[in-house]
């Protein structure tokens, strides 16, 4: 059953050992995904389904782990971080299965964790490490088949008995300030903005219909993780909650939970 739903960011500057002093900057950040990581442990969840922009992204079809054990390092960010985790194969058949039996697009891989799941799992896991792990990532397919995607993982996670949580990474916009890393545009606050009250007031179709022109301004990278797990709540009854919002490093990091009332 879907019982825990979530969007997180994934700067690796949020981890101690790779931030130094710059971790103070997104204390509300780390603080957030912290607590979450608490709400996982409390919920009892069995196997953490995360949603990563850096994995392998085809242009026409979702990807998928299917790797017996998924492990990865944080070593392009100069840390000795590694993590490792058993995949839910019994999850990930039944994803493919579902994907098959309705002619969606998606494909198995085999590869190392990146660091768009590798952040948020180190704050996620860290009073869970027995958790297990489905990794997949996102596609250049519209947003509805985006949002196709989410409802088929909803019916796949409907057919176990395991406590599952939904993880969306990714980071907001990247041109926030005059030295982001991706170069200022106004219209990336204006996304931010416009994102998280459209999260707040449960208005789906608004999401769903944003300017493309507006997206591609604001330089973000996790739009397409949200919608599909928009698609995975369609069916529910949930109430979505920011827990944090900042940006000093001009992207936008937002940290936000959906509580969940009803996911019959």
């Amino acid at each position: 059953m879907l019982s825990f739903a979530a969007i997180c960011p994934h700067p690796p500057i949020l981890i101690p050992s790779i931030g130094g002093e710059e971790v103070s900057k997104v204390k509300n950040t780390a603080e957030a995904m912290k607590a979450l990581g608490r709400d996982i442990k409390a919920q009892g969840i069995d196997t953490i389904m995360i949603i990563s922009p850096h994995g392998s992204v085809f242009m026409d079809a979702m990807s998928i782990n299917s790797a017996k054990t998924i492990s990865g390092d944080l070593s392009d960010f100069q840390s000795d971080i590694k993590m490792k985790f058993e995949n839910d194969l019994e999850l990930v058949s039944d994803i493919i299965s579902v994907a098959d039996a309705n002619d969606f697009p998606l494909e198995t891989v085999n590869e190392s964790l990146d660091h768009g799941s590798l952040v948020p799992l180190y704050f996620l896991t860290e009073e869970v490490p027995e958790a297990k792990l489905c990794h997949m990532s996102f596609s250049y397919l519209d947003y509805d088949e985006h949002f196709t995607f989410g409802e088929l993982l909803f019916e796949a996670v409907r057919r176990t008995d395991k406590k599952i949580a939904i993880i969306a990474s990714g980071d907001l916009s990247h041109r926030l300030t005059t030295d982001a890393p991706a170069g200022f545009s106004p219209d990336g606050k204006v996304f931010d903005r416009m994102l998280i009250k459209e999260l707040e007031n449960g208005d789906v179709k608004s999401i769903l219909n944003t300017d493309q022109e507006l997206i591609d301004n604001a330089g973000e990278c996790g739009f397409r993780s949200i919608v599909i797990l928009l698609g995975a709540l369609s069916n529910t009854d949930y109430r979505f909650k920011k827990q944090s919002y900042e940006g000093p490093f001009g992207v936008g990091y937002l940290v936000g939970k959906f509580e969940i009332t009803d996911n019959s």
